[in-house]
């Protein structure tokens, strides 16, 4: 495997959790739920679940975007309209507090359609009393893990964990103080950094790929029950 800027680079999605499924042996056959931000998360998020035989879930968060720079976001919000915001960059920005709320309404339609290719008409995944894992292909701001976190500690879980394969340093420091464990492979004290950089093989995640995937934790997690 190459190295890439700062050393290991992935040679896909699956190569990374699989590489992270090692670091959480120890949750192993004790039903934990992984929960794959949309859509990079799954592939990723897909052989850990296989791993530690737990089920697999989409969470699918979404960034705010900045009005005049869509690309960068100043937030995100979770499909329960949970919303994680940077209050020094609203600041900086000048946002109105009503053209918060209507970004925040755009973009929460947007991820509730998706929620619902992904889900059909199953109900969200129980997370009361769970040990629930939330997985990523990688972080840059950290806003929509962010959301993620607050979303889904409303339900109570056991125990919170992310893993994720790389993300800048600083992000994580802003991340651990809302988890009981954190696991990244790769953490660069970096301000230039792209997540991308850190694959082999980055292509596009489709809607039919998470869908498909989702499925198949489905199915095998039923034959185990049967077995």
């Amino acid at each position: 495997m190459r190295s890439g800027p700062f050393g290991i680079r992935f040679r896909d999605r699956a190569d990374a959790g699989r590489r992270l499924a090692a670091r959480l042996r120890a949750h192993h056959g004790l039903d934990a739920l992984v929960l794959g931000i949309a859509r990079g998360g799954i592939v990723v998020g897909a052989p850990i679940a296989e791993a530690l035989e737990a089920e697999l879930e989409v969470i699918a968060p979404r960034k705010l975007p900045i009005p005049f720079n869509p690309e960068a976001g100043f937030g995100a919000i979770a499909e329960d309209g949970t919303l994680y915001l940077n209050a020094a960059l609203v600041r900086a920005l000048g946002l109105a507090e009503e053209e918060i709320r209507r970004i925040a309404a755009e973009v929460l339609a947007e991820v509730r359609r998706r929620i619902e290719r992904y889900r059909g008409d199953r109900p969200p995944p129980a997370v009361n009393s769970r040990t629930v894992i939330l997985v990523d292909d990688g972080l840059a701001t950290g806003y929509t893990m962010l959301a993620a976190i607050q979303s889904v500690k409303r339900g109570a879980p056991t125990r919170l964990v992310v893993a994720v394969p790389v993300s800048p340093a600083s992000t994580l420091r802003q991340i651990e103080p809302h988890v009981d464990e954190l696991h990244c492979l790769v953490a660069p004290e970096t301000d230039v950094f792209a997540v991308a950089n850190f694959y082999e093989d980055f292509r596009d995640v489709r809607d039919e790929d998470v869908i498909a995937l989702l499925e198949r934790a489905r199915q095998k997690r039923q034959e185990r029950r049967e077995s």
